[in-house]
Parts: C-alpha cells; sequence; structure tokens
C-alpha cells in the first residue's frame, strides 16, 4: 500500500484529502503536458509489472530505431537507477526517479524530474513508471498516451484483475512473444479476450525486446501519435519557466 496517497483507500487517506491530492496533481500535470505539446514531444506513460518488459521494450525501441538521441525516459522505481542506467547505455537520455515507498509516479514528481534534463531535439519522452498495475494508473503525469507492457508470462486473466489499468490504456504491448513456444500452455487467445472485456478499444501489438519482433509496428505507432500531439498543440504557450528546459 502506498503511504503516500493512500491509493483510494479512505481509511489511510480521507476521500475529501484524496480528492485535493488529485487535483493539485492534475494542475500540475496540465502544465507538463503544455510544455510536452509545445515543443512537439510525445510523452508516453509506460506501466506494467515488475518484471514485465518495460525497460527492454525501450532498449529495443532505440535499437531498432537507429536515432536513440530522440527519445528520453524518466525512470520510476521504488529504489536504485539500475533502469535508468539500462536506457543510458542503450543510447537513451535517462534520469532515475527513486520513490522510496510510493508505488506511483506522480506530476509533480515528474515535473521536478525535468529540472536541468535537457530536452533538446528529443521527440519521444517515456516515462517508465514503477511497476505496479494499481496505482499508475490513478495518476496523471501530462503524458499523451498511455501505454501498458504485458508479458505472456503473467496470467491469461491479469486484465480482468486490474481492469482500470487496461481500461486506461492506449495500447496494449504484449511482451516476451519470443517465449511462447515455451509455454505451451499459454493461451494467447485468452488473454485477447480478457483484453477486450475491460479495453473500450482494445489495441494491442505483440512484441519481443530479444528478436525486436514487432517493434517495428511500435515504432510506426508512436509516430503516428507524436503527429497528432503536433497536429493539436498550442502554438500561443511557448513561455518556458527557466527550471523547466524542453
Amino acid at each position: 500500500m502506498c503511504q503516500d496517497c493512500g491509493c483510494g483507500d479512505p481509511n489511510v487517506v480521507p476521500i475529501e484529502v484524496q480528492h485535493r491530492i488529485l487535483e493539485r496533481n492534475d494542475e500540475t500535470a496540465i502544465h507538463n503536458r503544455q510544455h510536452f505539446a509545445a515543443d512537439s514531444i510525445l510523452c508516453v506513460n509506460l506501466m506494467g509489472s515488475p518484471g514485465g518488459g518495460k525497460t527492454a521494450v525501450l532498449e529495443a525501441t532505440a535499437r531498432a530505431a537507429g536515432n536513440a538521441s530522440a527519445f528520453a525516459a524518466l525512470a520510476g522505481d521504488l529504489a536504485t537507477d539500475n533502469d535508468a542506467e539500462r536506457l543510458r547505455a542503450a543510447g537513451i537520455r535517462s534520469r532515475a526517479i527513486t520513490t522510496g515507498q510510493a508505488c506511483h509516479l506522480d506530476a509533480e514528481l515528474v515535473h521536478r524530474a525535468l529540472h536541468d534534463f535537457s530536452l533538446q531535439a528529443v521527440e519521444y519522452l517515456f516515462i517508465e513508471n514503477v511497476g505496479n498495475l494499481v496505482c499508475p494508473a490513478v495518476y496523471d503525469l501530462g503524458q499523451a498516451v498511455n501505454v501498458v507492457a504485458l508479458s505472456v508470462t503473467e496470467g491469461e486473466d491479469k486484465p480482468l484483475k486490474y481492469p482500470t489499468m487496461f481500461q486506461k490504456a492506449d495500447l496494449v504491448l504484449l511482451t516476451k512473444t519470443d517465449l511462447l513456444p515455451h509455454l505451451p500452455h499459454v493461451r494467447v487467445a485468452a488473454i485477447y479476450d480478457a483484453l477486450s472485456r475491460v479495453m473500450p478499444d482494445p489495441k494491442v501489438f505483440s512484441v519481443s525486446a530479444l528478436t525486436d519482433g514487432g517493434i517495428d509496428q511500435w515504432l510506426r505507432w508512436l509516430g503516428e501519435q507524436r503527429e497528432k500531439v503536433i497536429a493539436t498543440r498550442d502554438p500561443g504557450y511557448f513561455h518556458h519557466h527557466s527550471d523547466v528546459h524542453a
């Protein structure tokens, strides 16, 4: 249980207090979103379970794109900067956000992480959220799209157990598909069926960070989403604060 926000439990944080927390968060998220859009940056909130393949997908994304300088990432975790180090090794400009006991990122954490973190020439900013299928779905970070990494090893009914996460997803990446030949008991059709039951408009790409399978399709989708950001941005919003550089 997140000891900072209560994660919807009124026995931890009263509902009225939590509403105020979310209101403040949403105000900061709007501010973040305006900055990203003004600089034609697609911000992706990448969520999923611990070990679901989030970092590996980003490594494969940079590898397949052949232009890692277009990517930046904020890697959230309770402790260590291991994921940020992996992303830097893959050529992605990255910074770790360590949350301590908090089981999710929020808009203010993202805002502070951007202090002195240059996004010059960046086209895609990935916010790799804390590994969790509950809390991250509640908090707006200023992202343009939500993406959930769901590995084939997690269980066919995972979307049914954690519906809010998948209901808020614009895309699901079904990861670690290279393992399927070794998992005869896993029914991919059942995973798709579970997703169709909870997602308003199911969109799923099967990918493998090991073989780069499906990564080209993922890259095309990212490009399409960035074009939408460019087309809908507010050209009048270009006042950059000195503490947030894009």
